[in-house]
């Protein structure tokens, strides 16, 4: 196994998903694994290929990010 062979998200789906807090769009940062959306300033961790949508799972990002 090669640690390149990180769990891709489906395109189709990363256009129909919203942050759960302001419905407003999200980023795929792949090499984190994390959908994020600037204007909550939260990351959504995608594990084993599968977004977790939970504000409670959520890391806080910084500005300087």
């Amino acid at each position: 196994m090669s640690q390149d062979e990180s769990p891709r998200i489906d395109p189709k789906l990363l256009e129909i998903l919203v942050c759960p807090l302001t419905k407003g769009p999200l980023r795929y940062d792949a090499e984190a694994q994390e959908l994020i959306s600037e204007q909550a300033g939260l990351a959504y961790p995608i594990r084993d290929g599968i977004p977790i949508m939970l504000a409670d799972e959520a890391r806080t990002i910084s500005d300087d990010a």
